[in-house]
């Protein structure tokens, strides 16, 4: 099987199992071209990388999504324990790949919100210029995320040796020839697709509709820093700021699992996305901002520093959680009024018929 585009006779007469084989053999193989560039990319850089990650390592990234994506939200067409094992190994190795990447962008986004504070320039001095505690917490922040990071790369690097990854590998290749597909598969595409990619969308209202925009309502959000949501009961003993802002982060993060799998259904299904792909990179803000502000507190708790150091760390804190309240806002402003709407996306036709999916954002 070949990933040559179909015709535009061939792809209205095609079955979900044709559409589906197609997508993976797709994306089976650019997971097999990217396989071995990401090893090297690895085993070349000892515990250090570049904000975006490499060529490689990022391609490997987007198949591994897309394909997790695609058993996820098309499962129930596929032999059910091999999607459910290949979901499995796939989420590790996904989480595997980020690591190393995210304390990258991790140090340079705090990194950066120290410079930004202790700052002086033409356009105003920051609100911790000159202020003692803001050195000593740059120099904690920087030591302790190479120290992570480094950790993180040797993870990486012996994991990607392993026997796991050697067989997911051959899984891959097994699925370039071949997706265990069950006999529902052989229904025509429109039939059998859509009413998939229609559920992982209503499972995308359902959780927007639960997060509490009014509370993001405006740019500022300090109604958003004062006042969270409420903790969940299994969480009020050990209540405490981290639990509160765990409990308040997690619809958020849910929401930003949903957000890219709906924009996956909708790759399958060859509709454009570029709505989704906008509030995919707010979220993705949204998650950065909120681990780092995670980073900070738990700076601030390193034993035997100084209050002027745990002040600026509290400052850099309170910075990122603006961050947050800033992509809530971003989100609030587009989801009311997106266009064509939920149910509209899968009623759009295909721009170039079932097979052929418009070209995808990265991530």
């Amino acid at each position: 099987m070949t990933d040559a585009p179909m015709t535009v006779q061939a792809a209205a007469t095609a079955t979900a199992g044709d559409i589906l084989s197609r997508q993976l053999t797709a994306q089976a193989g650019a997971f097999l071209r990217a396989l071995p560039l990401a090893v090297g990319e690895v085993g070349a850089r000892p515990g250090s990388a570049a904000t975006v990650p490499s060529s490689g390592t990022a391609d490997l990234l987007r198949a591994v999504r897309r394909i997790g994506g695609l058993l996820h939200t098309f499962g129930a067409v596929f032999e059910q324990s091999w999607a459910q094992e290949s979901r499995t190994e796939l989420r590790w190795l996904l989480n595997l790949l980020a690591l190393e990447p995210g304390y990258v962008r991790r140090s340079a986004r705090l990194l950066g919100a120290v410079d930004s504070l202790s700052g002086t320039d033409p356009e105003g001095t920051g609100m911790l210029a000159g202020h003692a505690g803001a050195p000593k917490a740059r120099a904690l922040l920087d030591r302790q995320l190479t120290l992570a990071r480094t950790r993180a790369h040797s993870t990486v690097l012996q994991e990607l040796r392993s026997a796991r990854l050697h067989a997911l590998a051959d899984r891959m290749t097994l699925l370039v020839g071949e997706a265990p597909l069950l006999e529902a598969a052989g229904g025509r595409a429109s039939a059998v697709l859509l009413p998939h990619a229609a559920a992982a969308f209503g499972a995308l209202a359902v959780s927007a509709q639960q997060l509490p925009l009014q509370r993001a309502a405006t740019p500022y959000g300090g109604d958003g820093l004062r006042r969270l949501g409420p903790v969940p009961p299994a969480r009020v003993a050990s209540a405490d700021a981290d639990t509160a802002l765990a409990a308040d982060d997690a619809p958020w993060s849910r929401l930003r699992i949903l957000v890219k799998r709906a924009r996956y259904a909708l790759e399958v299904c060859g509709r454009p996305s570029s709505e989704l792909d906008e509030l995919d990179a707010v979220l993705d803000r949204h998650q950065e901002a909120a681990d780092a502000a995670v980073t900070a507190a738990t700076a601030a708790r390193t034993p035997r520093i100084t209050p002027a150091t745990a002040y600026v760390l509290g400052v850099v804190h309170a910075d990122q959680r603006l961050e947050v309240e800033a992509a809530r806002y971003a989100f609030g402003r587009r989801w009311p009024d997106l266009r064509p709407g939920l149910d509209g996306w899968l009623e759009i036709p295909p721009a170039e018929g079932w097979g052929h999916s418009p070209a995808p954002r990265t991530a």
